[in-house]
């Protein structure tokens, strides 16, 4: 039999590659990590969306009142306000019917249409619908719907999971939802949202007032007059600005 005799430093050198080739083997095995489908982020979990969305507002009738108060007149006026900002389309007037104040409600949407057709609601975009009320003991109020485009997130309060189980260290189901929804109802134009609004042109004549400082007033206060490059303060020597400070 013939025997091979390897050298030492050929040796050295297939220990080396087979020590290699063992680390690059354990590294092939590597675990992969699956990131849930669920995101973490309340702004995606709770979006703020802008699309057409039902509006209402209330107003209190007793069953002797005759005709609108001051406060209810004032409910009605701000629906028209928020109307002609955002709204389109028809405006209804919702009677109870069944109900104690079921007479009242009916002389009070006299008044509340005059006061919709004097804040410039068109008279054919005014309509006055029933609903059904169940107990024949309560006084109801009169509903004034209309659709608009406003901003607003889906529905508050899901809990699918306790909100005590972090051990993955994400955020609850319902985690930002009341921020989102606060945030969407303070916006006063929703088309905020989508970019900014488009600048007026800029007035050629109120600029030259700033730096001229041709005011009513003050006409020495213009941007020119208080200038570094002019005022008598910044060429004074540093010892009598100095001396200005110590008095």
């Amino acid at each position: 039999m013939r025997k091979i005799i390897v050298p030492h430093s050929r040796s050295v050198l297939i220990g080396s590659s087979l020590f290699v080739t063992m680390l690059l083997a354990g590294c092939a095995n590597t675990h992969h990590v699956t990131v849930g489908a669920t995101p973490d982020d309340y702004r995606t979990n709770h979006p703020i969306t802008i699309q057409e969305r039902e509006k209402t507002a209330d107003i209190p009738v007793s069953r002797n009142d005759k005709k609108l108060s001051l406060t209810q007149r004032s409910i009605v006026q701000n629906a028209v306000d928020g109307y002609r900002r955002q709204g389109s389309g028809m405006v209804f007037i919702l009677l109870p019917e069944g109900s104690a104040n079921q007479s009242a409600a009916y002389q009070i949407s006299m008044d509340i249409a005059k006061v919709l057709r004097q804040g410039g609601v068109l008279a054919s975009n005014i309509a006055t619908q029933s609903y059904q009320v169940n107990n024949p003991q309560i006084s109801a109020p009169v509903r004034i719907s209309y659709y608009a485009m406003t901003a607003g997130t889906g529905p508050c309060g899901r809990w699918p999971d306790d909100m005590l189980n972090t051990a993955e260290n994400k955020h609850y189901a319902n985690f930002g939802c009341a921020s989102q929804a606060n945030l969407a109802a303070q916006v006063a134009n929703p088309a905020d949202l989508l970019g900014p609004r488009a600048t007026a042109p800029l007035s050629g004549t109120r600029n030259d007032r700033v730096l001229s400082g041709v005011k009513k007033d003050a006409p020495d206060n213009g941007y020119d007059n208080v200038s570094p490059s002019i005022s008598k303060v910044w060429t004074e020597q540093r010892s009598q600005i100095v001396n200005y400070t110590n008095q």
